[in-house]
């Protein structure tokens, strides 16, 4: 009987623990200032853009060393 008991309290708990979670973060996701929207979308774009260069520069490299890549001579 008091297992019975304990196992309904733990589920009562679980549910009100995960209702109580879910609106937390429905509601941090609602109040999201245009200010912080703007700002993650800017380090988006930075994040872009850095691994554009990087991308950029490594290609290159790739490129001189295949031209600095000498056969050997038979």
């Amino acid at each position: 009987m008091k297992k019975l008991v304990a196992v309904i309290v733990l589920g009562i708990l679980t549910v009100a623990w995960s209702a109580q979670s879910g609106a937390q973060m429905s509601r941090n996701g609602m109040s999201q200032s245009r200010a912080s929207q703007k700002a993650a979308k800017k380090q988006q774009k930075a994040q872009k853009k850095y691994a554009k260069e990087q991308r950029k520069a490594q290609n290159k490299m790739l490129k001189t060393e295949r031209k600095n890549t000498r056969y050997p001579s038979h």
